[in-house]
């Protein structure tokens, strides 16, 4: 950091070492080299993805910097989750305001370790510089033989479904903008989103799914994107979404549109996915919880349908 001579930021780095723990039989070499060796890639791919989180856009007044540290790399484990992939190593790096305080950045490592932990992983390597409050993190995958889970498989006919609930973490972010600090269950889906990465391996080795993606944007988003990958058009019935138990309540409360706030708000971590409904078993045999929500069709765009109500589905706002 930049208040921090060259010998107490080696000594910050060490404490972050001591911080990110070994857990995982694939790392060969992890923090402290100039690069990471990871074992165990058995099918010899590697699934990679990137993302970073920011203190001005996802740091709510409430949360925690160890909720923080989480959040980054939550967000890259949910990306592993959407494809099917087992998480085998996190590499991090943080540009955090040199003026911080160092207890501070600590909790960070330390919420992004739990993170790891929850995913059966470790951070593997990374990097600390000053700068505007940036974690900006990278997660490996290992499909294991299992067949990539993608965006573009979607096929008319095919059964549109998601995990968990939905809008929680849009209720969450409402009840705390309107002082409504008592719906702890909708904050703590804000503060700490979980990824569904054994939901996504269980997913991708049943073979039934033909396209996912995690829905960190909005449902709304999500089913744009598929529909746009995958040259289809989907029918969404509202009254089949597996709305959080929390959030009409707090929608009415807050004086917010429930639908609005359901299909095009994000942070929930969940997945959508799509099936041929001929392997519906398949999915179940494997373990897999889920709500139906709708059906892939010939159109060229996803809609929502309340009985008599048919609109095309928007972008995410959040």
């Amino acid at each position: 950091m930049a208040t921090l001579d060259e010998s107490g930021e080696r000594m910050l780095i060490e404490h972050m070492r001591s911080i990110f723990r070994r857990r995982s039989e694939d790392t060969v070499i992890g923090p402290g080299d100039d690069a990471a060796v990871i074992g165990g890639l058995s099918d010899g791919r590697v699934v990679a993805t990137t993302d970073a989180v920011s203190v001005e856009r996802h740091k709510t007044p409430n949360m925690s910097w160890e909720q923080f540290g989480w959040t980054a790399a939550a967000v890259n484990f949910s990306d592993l989750a959407a494809m099917g992939a087992r998480p085998v190593g996190l590499l991090t790096a943080m540009s955090m305001p040199g003026d911080m305080e160092e207890s501070d950045l600590l909790d960070i490592a330390s919420g992004i370790d739990q993170c790891c932990e929850f995913c059966k992983t470790e951070v593997v390597g990374g990097d600390t510089k000053p700068g505007p409050g940036i974690v900006s993190s990278t997660a490996l995958g290992n499909l294991e033989g299992r067949k990539p889970m993608t965006r573009d498989g979607a096929q008319p006919g095919d059964i549109v479904a998601v995990t968990g609930s939905l809008g929680n973490a849009a209720a969450g972010f409402l009840a705390l903008e309107n002082g409504h600090t008592e719906y702890e269950d909708s904050i703590f889906s804000l503060t700490v989103p979980v990824p569904r990465w054994e939901e996504g391996i269980k997913m991708a080795a049943s073979g039934a799914v033909s396209s996912c993606m995690d829905l960190s944007d909005g449902l709304g988003n999500a089913c744009r994107t598929i529909c746009a990958r995958s040259h289809v058009g989907m029918e969404i019935e509202w009254e089949f979404l597996p709305i959080g138990e929390e959030v009409e309540e707090i929608c009415a409360l807050c004086r917010k549109d429930v639908k609005e706030t359901v299909v095009r708000w994000g942070g929930d971590y969940e997945l959508l996915f799509t099936f041929d409904k001929s392997k519906i078993q398949d999915l179940y045999d494997a373990g897999v919880a889920f709500s139906i929500i709708g059906v892939v069709t010939n159109d060229s765009a996803p809609y929502l349908c309340d009985g008599e109500q048919r609109s095309e589905m928007q972008d995410g706002i959040y």
